[in-house]
């Protein structure tokens, strides 16, 4: 039996519906949002971002905050087992310190970005929309992002099951329009298993499967922003349904 639920805030909870909420308003980025991120490239240590903190915070962090709460209604009415959380820590908008273990050794990351991640998902490598903004490029989209290989295999196994499901969702004409094509590193052999001239091998060859779409920076300033991101994922909607029900999770959270 499914339960009855409901939205609260960027949470979901399992109680009666509550009454139908308002859209969060969001007037777009400010001017500031890209002309920090630009700075920061040229002096990316922490003296620098210290003394730039309360400016981060509020022509970066309370802008991204706003943002995905404003994605909360639209993103529900899509797939509503996705969750824009606009909490400061630990919700959908990653931190802008990086991990300096890596080859990056600068303390912070020159983009902002969040990732509305299925409520299954404890992590980036989870099914999830996501959102990328730095000054020279803007994109949005979703898909799954270097899943551990049992998570593959499940959604290798579906492709091979479902070959015109997976096309559908994945050669429409609005797919092609706004995404152009599945992206995502491949192996560079068929996997085992696979069957080395099945047609869709290149798919099946994916470590990745995610579909982006590219737009002017220019466009973080408009309040239209957030229609514009909500009409992208409408169109990746059938993508990411294929996803999770290749691991066996809902899209809906009635379903």
């Amino acid at each position: 039996m499914a339960k009855d639920t409901t939205r609260t805030g960027t949470k979901r909870t399992t109680k009666a519906p509550a009454p139908a909420k308002s859209e969060a308003k969001f007037e777009g980025f400010p001017s500031d949002f890209l002309k920090f991120f630009r700075e920061l490239s040229r002096h990316n240590d922490r003296q620098w971002f210290a003394a730039n903190k309360p400016r981060y915070l509020a022509s970066v962090q309370q802008p991204m905050l706003a943002f995905i709460a404003a994605m909360d209604l639209p993103l529900g009415r899509i797939a509503d087992c996705f969750v824009a959380d606009a909490r400061p820590s630990g919700g959908s908008m990653f931190r802008i310190y990086r991990d300096t273990r890596f080859h990056d050794k600068t303390p912070y990351k020159e983009h902002a970005a969040c990732q509305f991640r299925h409520v299954a998902g404890k992590d980036v490598h989870a099914p999830g929309f996501y959102v990328h903004m730095e000054p020279k490029e803007v994109f949005f989209g979703g898909g799954i992002w270097r899943p551990p290989t049992p998570v593959l295999q499940q959604i290798r196994e579906a492709i091979v099951a479902d070959p015109e499901r997976w096309q559908e969702a994945t050669r429409s004409a609005g797919f092609r329009r706004r995404f152009k094509t599945v992206e995502g590193e491949s192996l560079k052999r068929p996997p085992k298993g696979c069957d080395a001239d099945h047609p869709l091998i290149e798919d099946l060859k994916r470590t990745s499967y995610f579909a982006v779409q590219t737009v002017e920076p220019s466009a973080l300033g408009s309040p239209r922003f957030v229609a514009d991101v909500a009409r992208a994922f409408q169109v990746l909607a059938p993508f990411m349904e294929f996803l999770t029900d290749a691991l066996s999770l809902p899209f809906h959270i009635d379903a």
